[in-house]
């Protein structure tokens, strides 16, 4: 414990107005609870006390950190080869916020990470006085439970029971997003961050499970269907950022008509979802859409996992389908031009796959 709460410290005393030491005393207590519970994962496996389903899920995330580490060469380092229980499904929540009338994030600033447009909160109050003074401020925000973070390689993360609720298909994707993050991370760069290791774990398990266990089997056919799902609603969700751009851009509008066009833009947009969107998809990853409240913090905080994942598909396309490289030249691409990881990844299209 004193190792994790020294290294948060550190950080915040070489950059003291980086954030509140109250709130790295949190994030180190609850680093340091859910370390000091870490067992082997081969332990638990290995215990009679453990049950059949999560034994099964639990040798499932060793072979997907075998793959993601020899496969895929992402550095995986010792994350996933330990085991905790948390006592509650939320361990914080997570809070974003945004400006009504355009799409301009509040933003908190962090050590290493840098810049990003949300914040957790480990006190539940404390997120909740939060978002009242965002609203007071006007601003809109969005407030979503999580049952875990990461942190980015500083610590072996282990692996928590909330996880283990996934299905084997979406365990799978969420091990290769989070080993994405502990090989590559652009500070301030979220969307880019989030959207790539999207890339990686939805596409990643295609690869896993159709290798493992043919192209036709269940768990293969799954995660082809829940990337189509994933390219589909991007797309759907760039459409309606791209009409709300271009009322947020008007000068002849004020405010008001702003945001009264803004309005009608969402119940359109819901309106399509039901009719068009809804009926293709072939998971239920998305369904809960309809449930969620919409408005421009919710949007931002959606569209982190799902800015221009259209871009990644291309450049899979690029090189021929090979996944691996595909992988390793958006990395190459996004350290060399960090300002602007985007475009280099763009750039590549431009260039001849070796064969």
């Amino acid at each position: 414990m004193k190792r994790i709460f020294s290294k948060l410290l550190l950080l915040c005393a070489l950059l003291p107005c980086a954030c509140s030491p109250v709130y790295v005393i949190r994030a180190g207590f609850e680093e340091a609870k859910i370390l000091s519970r870490r067992r082997p994962i081969s332990s638990v496996i290995e215990d009679p006390a453990t049950s059949g389903e999560t034994r099964s899920k639990l040798r499932l995330v060793l072979q997907a950190r075998d793959f993601a580490e020899h496969a895929l060469d992402l550095d995986a380092g010792e994350s996933y080869t330990t085991y905790s229980y948390v006592d509650s499904d939320t361990l914080l929540l997570v809070l974003s916020a945004a400006r009504k009338d355009r799409f301009e994030a509040y933003t908190w600033w962090f050590p290493i990470v840098g810049r990003v447009p949300y914040k957790g909160f480990f006190h539940f109050d404390a997120a909740h006085r939060e978002v009242a003074r965002l609203e007071a401020a006007g601003y809109d925000t969005y407030v979503r439970p999580s049952g875990a973070f990461s942190t980015l390689g500083w610590f072996n993360d282990p692996l928590l029971n909330t996880i283990l609720r996934y299905d084997e298909v979406s365990l799978v994707s969420t091990v290769l997003h989070e080993l994405l993050h502990n090989t590559v991370y652009i500070p301030s760069q979220i969307a880019f961050n989030e959207t790539f290791a999207n890339y990686v774990g939805d596409r990643g398990v295609i690869e896993f499970f159709c290798a493992r266990d043919g192209p036709e089997s269940p768990r293969c056919r799954l995660a082809r269907d829940a990337w189509s799902d994933n390219l589909r609603y991007a797309a759907f969700l760039s459409g309606m950022v791209r009409e709300l751009e271009a009322i947020y851009g008007r000068e002849d509008l004020d405010r008001e008509a702003k945001l009264s066009m803004r309005e009608r833009t969402f119940a359109a947009a819901q309106r399509r979802f039901v009719s068009e969107i809804e009926p293709a998809l072939k998971t239920n990853a998305f369904r809960g859409f309809m449930r969620r409240p919409l408005n421009n913090a919710t949007l931002i905080g959606t569209r982190l996992y799902y800015d221009r994942l259209a871009l990644f598909e291309a450049v899979y396309e690029h090189f021929r389908g090979d996944f691996v490289r595909s992988v390793h030249a958006v990395i190459d691409a996004a350290r060399a031009r960090p300002d602007d990881p985007y475009g280099a990844t763009a750039a590549l299209l431009s260039t001849r796959p070796a064969r």
